[in-house]
């Protein structure tokens, strides 16, 4: 996974991606992208859930309920931390859409 002007190139279960995204959040977008991947590769090395769209919705799903959890359990989950995360999350759906 590469920096490139105006985006970053990233690979999720071997499907080159460019994703635009700001410098400041080049880093974030990284390491969410590398956390999916090796997430959606253990839901595809289990063998329980064939095909990649449906690998991509259950990783999907699994980081959306750990983010639903960490928002109930934590009160002070600051709101830039929370817009951050949701933003990640939108920039992930995106790349996965292409």
């Amino acid at each position: 996974m590469k920096s490139v002007p105006g985006g970053v190139n990233i690979s999720i279960l071997g499907k080159e991606l460019m994703v635009a995204c700001p410098d400041g959040e080049r880093e974030a977008l990284i390491a969410a992208a590398r956390e999916l991947d090796s997430r959606m590769r253990e839901i595809q090395n289990g063998g329980k859930v064939i095909g990649g769209e449906r690998v991509a919705m259950m990783a999907a799903l699994n980081l959306s309920n750990e983010v639903q959890q960490l928002r109930t359990h934590s009160t002070s989950v600051p709101a830039e931390l929370d817009s951050r995360l949701e933003a990640l999350n939108h920039k992930i759906e995106a790349a996965l859409l292409d």
